[in-house]
């Protein structure tokens, strides 16, 4: 019999080694073949079913009092090393079974009851031969019932001839005594003897003592098997004929039992047709059930949405609700002073509900509802009454304050003498109603400016898209809306400064005036035909003091600031409209406002300055806001797929600045040189990104985009210092780009020519250059094969240099410029070889320089 795997001592370590680490005792490990289809004819395999290498090892594992057993299915690795696949626990092993269709015997399944998915079949198990696979059951049947004490379930295996087997395949063996808690006893073969191992018998000694005195009982020997097993068999037939004699005498008990069984039978039928009548009911029941709570459901989210409307509604109503209070204030209030902050606190109101009543306050859903439109037309219509009540109440009262400061002459004159007139009531009475005016103010002029200015609604986006930009129209676009910007500001300054310095004459605030009067500024005298308030502005003149004159600008600004406050939002809505539809119109309305800013000295324009100054700003912020994006956009360029040839804002650029050049006007300068700093930079870098993308092709890259940056910007750089700097800085890029590129065209042709020449020059450093052709492979040998190698066909070499530098090139135009480089480089180069060839090998000879000359002038 050939020797069995189970006796294997290398497939023990290598099993051993494959669990190392897992502090468990491998008892047994023996090679089998699994399989998962179902073994047909002759023992064949089914179709799809394939018989896959495995190893079986049975271990064990001592923790503390107890011994746990396992069963690891081992398999070969890409390097027929064997690892883990798969652990089971013995104690979880509840029935073996062996496959019928096998005629073998040799093939065997192990059902485990922890296993997540019982109805997939268990894996199957082939043996080489029958004595493998009773040595495996053995030990595993065995080990079950010594450390778990309990055994499986054998199906299709006679366990009395696997006992037989035991006997005769056990040899003669010493027992070591140990303590059963220690784990399974293994027995120890003495060596040249059978290698068949068993752990432990399957029938014990007293088992075995107990059927020879049974068979002692029926007077046999324990050989006579056949004799016992006939014995048996008659004894067996008349049990059961006794028990079929006891049965026919207990017929009328059994007639009882089935009477019993009918009885039972029809409560089970009529149980069943209760419960078929139950269960269609509760079908029934059910349907009811789910369409009440459908319903349920449908009016819960009816409740809901009522809800919601409910508030939506109750907030609408609230927004809608016009006080009472406020409508008698508005419509018959009284304009005393008393009543003025009731007055103001009304007209604040009226404010607010009309531009609640306003997208975007307002949702443009809401704006056609019925309740919506009719409470807007009443709200306009209580506007309509407040404003000619407020203003035909403003009217009078100021003029009568007039008349009556003017009929009182206690105001100007005190015993014959002139006196400044008190203006503290006036001041009092405008700060008064300071309020009042500005909720009168209107904003038509702004409005109406803007809706008859025709524009673009589409945003110009200069360095992104495919297709171009139509100047022409973006330039009348722009120029209307710089237009209608430069129109404000010289509608509305003007008028500004004028209500500043009346607002201050009239006050009598003590600062300078706007303008010196006439007089003075031609050398007359105060008193020669003044207006009345100038003159008494200058009777007092001299008593002036810097203290008080900085009391006045004070008072001044804030009684200016509660005058005019609001207006600066239609000057800030005009310049975002503009800067909306071209940004470029920020460089012409920067350049307007500065113009005014130096004009507006005077203490009393202190308003119009901080006007100006505010506009300044903003216009300043939406231009950088612009040179942002459109930086952004250049680095967008960057993450596109592989480009070639000139990139697209290289040219693009060039449009812009000439766009930008003409919108400058007075101290714009800065401002466009600064986005002329920021775009060129962020162009150079994601030059230099995109280029480095292929290393293969940077200096093409590079050298092609910096010429396309140079022509496109020749006319500027000629007018603009800021665009000759870079204009200078990519003529030195590109010089270099061509450097490298050219060098590398000459080398790739010419390299054996020119590492000879730079070992030359290496060597010349340490030793003369008499000892340098006694240096190895710098001989005239070797001189000799590198001119022959480099040299001979020099004009074909000369032809494919120019179409190395003509194939990688998109721009035609450059490559007459780089040919000319590239000999004037390489003739440099040759003119260098040459001087240090006679000064090392002064008898060689090699084509001279006018021949070289003369050969790249003809190419």
């Amino acid at each position: 019999m050939a020797k069995s795997s189970a006796d294997d001592e290398e497939l023990r370590r290598a099993c051993e080694a494959a669990i190392e680490g897992t502090k468990q005792q491998v008892v047994m490990s023996i090679r089998v073949a699994k399989t998962s289809g179902i073994i047909g004819i002759a023992g064949k395999l089914s179709r799809g079913a394939m018989a896959k290498p495995r190893v079986l090892a049975i271990s064990t594992k001592a923790k503390g009092q107890r011994t746990k057993a396992f069963l690891r299915v081992l398999k070969y690795s890409n390097g027929g090393v064997l690892e883990p696949a798969k652990l089971y626990k013995l104690k979880h092993l509840s029935k073996v079974e062996l496959v019928t269709n096998d005629p073998s015997g040799c093939t065997f399944m192990l059902g485990f009851d922890n296993l997540r998915s019982q109805s997939v079949t268990p894996p199957q198990w082939t043996m080489r031969n029958v004595d493998d696979r009773n040595r495996l059951l053995l030990c595993i049947l065995n080990i079950c019932k010594d450390i778990l004490g309990r055994l499986p379930k054998v199906v299709g295996i006679d366990v009395v001839e696997m006992a037989l087997w035991a006997k005769e395949n056990t040899p003669a063996i010493t027992k070591q005594q140990a303590n059963p808690q220690d784990g399974p006893v293994t027995s120890v073969a003495e060596e040249g003897e059978m290698t068949v191992t068993v752990e432990r018998e399957l029938v014990s000694q007293a088992e075995e003592e107990d059927m020879e005195a049974l068979l002692g009982t029926y007077v046999m020997g324990i050989g006579e098997a056949e004799a016992f097993s006939e014995r048996l068999k008659r004894e067996l037939q008349a049990l059961e004929a006794a028990n079929v004699h006891a049965i026919l005498e207990n017929e009328p008990l059994i007639d009882e039992v089935l009477h019993g069984l009918e009885s039972a039978t029809n409560c089970v039928e009529d149980m069943d047709e209760w419960l078929g009548i139950f269960n269609v009911k509760l079908r029934h029941m059910r349907e009811d059930i789910e369409s009440i709570e459908t319903r349920n459901n449908k009016l819960e989210m009816q409740s809901v949405n009522n809800k919601a409307l409910i508030e939506e509604l109750d907030r609408l109503l609230e927004r809608l609700r016009i006080p009472s209070e406020y409508v008698t204030c508005l419509t018959d209030g009284s304009f005393e002073e008393a009543r003025m902050p009731q007055n103001i606190e009304a007209c604040e109101w009226l404010t607010n509900a009309l531009h609640g009543l306003e997208s975007p306050k307002l949702d443009p859903s809401y704006s056609n509802m019925r309740a919506v439109k009719e409470k807007r037309a009443e709200v306009d219509k209580l506007k309509t009454m407040f404003v000619r009540r407020a203003s035909e109440f403003l009217r009078n009262y100021f003029s009568s304050l007039v008349d009556f400061m003017m009929s009182d002459k206690s105001y100007f004159s005190q015993r014959g003498q002139l006196k400044r007139p008190d203006h503290a009531d006036l001041r009092y009475k405008c700060r008064t109603y300071a309020r009042l005016l500005q909720h009168l103010k209107a904003r038509e002029f702004a409005n109406e400016l803007r809706s008859s200015t025709k524009a673009s609604k589409n945003p110009i986006v200069w360095f992104e898209g495919l297709t171009g930009l139509n100047q022409s129209v973006n330039n009348a676009d722009t120029s209307a809306a710089s237009e209608a910007y430069a129109k404000m500001l010289t509608i509305f300054i003007p008028l500004l400064v004028d209500e500043s310095s009346f607002f201050a004459h009239f006050m009598c605030f003590e600062v300078p005036t706007l303008l010196p009067p006439e007089g003075v500024a031609n050398g007359n005298k105060a008193g020669d035909d003044k207006d009345d308030d100038l003159c008494i502005m200058d009777i007092d003149e001299n008593d002036n003091k810097s203290g008080q004159n900085s009391a006045d600008i004070e008072a001044l600004n804030e009684s200016l600031h509660d005058l005019l406050d609001g207006i600066q939002e239609d000057f800030f809505a005009v310049v975002d409209w503009a800067g909306k539809i071209d940004p470029m119109c920020c460089i012409s309305m920067h350049g307007i406002t500065e113009r005014y800013i130096p004009g507006q000295k005077a203490d009393a324009a202190g308003f119009v300055r901080i006007l100006l100054d505010d506009l300044e700003s903003r216009i300043s912020m939406q231009f950088s806001r612009f040179v942002e994006e459109t930086c952004h956009q250049i680095e967008r360029n960057e993450r596109n797929v592989r480009q070639l040839g000139v990139l697209s804002f290289i040219p693009r650029f060039a449009t812009l600045a000439t766009r930008m050049e003409q919108y400058i006007q007075g101290q714009s300068r800065d401002l466009v040189d600064q986005a002329y700093t920021k775009f060129v930079t962020i162009m150079f870098v994601t030059l230099d990104k995109i280029a480095q993308t292929d290393l293969k092709y940077q200096d093409i890259m590079l050298l092609e985009n910096y010429a396309s940056f140079q022509n496109s910007l020749y006319d500027l750089a000629n007018v603009v210092p800021t665009l000759a700097k870079f204009y200078h800085q990519a003529s030195e890029s590109y010089e270099q780009a061509c450097t490298r590129h050219i060098n590398t065209i000459i080398y790739y042709q010419f390299e054996r020519l020119f590492q000879f020449a730079r070992r030359i020059e290496d060597l010349m450093y340490t030793i003369t250059p008499e000892e340098i052709p006694f240096q190895i492979g710098l001989s005239k040998a070797d001189l000799r094969k590198v001119v022959k190698y480099s040299l001979s066909g020099v004009d074909k070499s000369i032809s494919t240099m120019y179409k190395r530098l003509q194939k990688n090139l998109a721009s035609e135009e450059l490559l007459p410029s780089l040919w000319d480089k590239c000999k004037k480089e390489f003739l440099e180069k040759y003119e260098s070889f040459v001087q240090l060839i006679n000064k090392v090998y002064p008898t060689e000879s090699i084509p001279s320089i006018s021949e070289m000359r003369g050969l790249l002038a003809s190419m």
